[in-house]
């Protein structure tokens, strides 16, 4: 099914009624097609249905939550750019989300403003790197890319080959490029567990992927005290 008049094609899923109406309504006046489900079933039967350009799930739902419903849409279309509504700023939320594919997560309550901006990013962030045929597992990194299937860094007169950790922590980097990646997310995505030794080991990747890219004087990933990481790229 073709998209509507080039009209970019949301796919809401979330329960509350009230919250659904005002959002669907409030995206509809910035431009956008808007399809509102009210359950994670109804969810997946729609994107099954017509071309999406982005959706945004709520987590909890009746009959399927939004990272089963996630998951099924990443079955179909392994591109799609998602981003998670959560009523909870529980860590497990936030990390569940990012092991589930989550481009970006918006906490409730959240502002209007705040969704149209986040939805933004990400679409222009997906979008603009290769409108015909993009590859979410292919990065540009200043003068490096990153080919996540294949472990491979392509820099500057060279290409190198990468451990599946390694590559794992770059995309993770990649996917929230100029953004704060925490410690606590990173650990537990790529290692399963946020302790001491695990820690220690994610240090020691990262020092090995900054000489990596150390060819590029524009592209830094840089500490952030007590936090986490930054791949800045300028």
């Amino acid at each position: 099914m073709s998209k509507t008049q080039n009209k970019i094609k949301l796919l809401i899923a979330e329960d509350d009624p009230n919250l659904g109406f005002v959002v669907k309504d409030s995206l509809e006046g910035e431009g956008y097609d808007v399809t509102l489900c009210t359950d994670g079933i109804q969810g997946i039967q729609q994107f099954q249905k017509a071309t999406y350009d982005m959706c945004v799930l709520d987590i909890m739902m009746p009959k399927k939550d939004g990272f089963s419903l996630a998951r099924d849409i990443r079955n179909l279309d392994d591109n799609m750019p998602i981003l998670f509504l959560t009523a909870k700023s529980l860590k497990e939320d936030v990390i569940k989300g990012f092991m589930h594919g989550a481009d970006d997560y918006v906490i409730k309550p959240f502002s209007i403003e705040e969704l149209s901006m986040r939805i933004k990013a990400i679409l222009k962030r997906t979008r603009s790197e290769n409108e015909s045929e993009s590859n979410r597992d292919n990065f540009k990194i200043g003068q490096y890319e990153l080919d996540y299937p294949d472990l491979k860094l392509k820099g500057p007169g060279e290409e190198r080959k990468l451990t599946r950790k390694e590559a794992d922590v770059l995309k993770m980097l990649s996917m929230n490029q100029n953004k704060l990646l925490t410690r606590e997310i990173l650990l537990n995505v790529v290692w399963g567990n946020d302790d001491y030794f695990s820690g220690r080991s994610m240090d020691v990747f990262i020092s090995r992927l900054r000489k990596y890219l150390s060819d590029d004087e524009n592209v830094k990933i840089n500490n952030i005290h007590g936090e986490g990481f930054r791949l800045e790229v300028r």
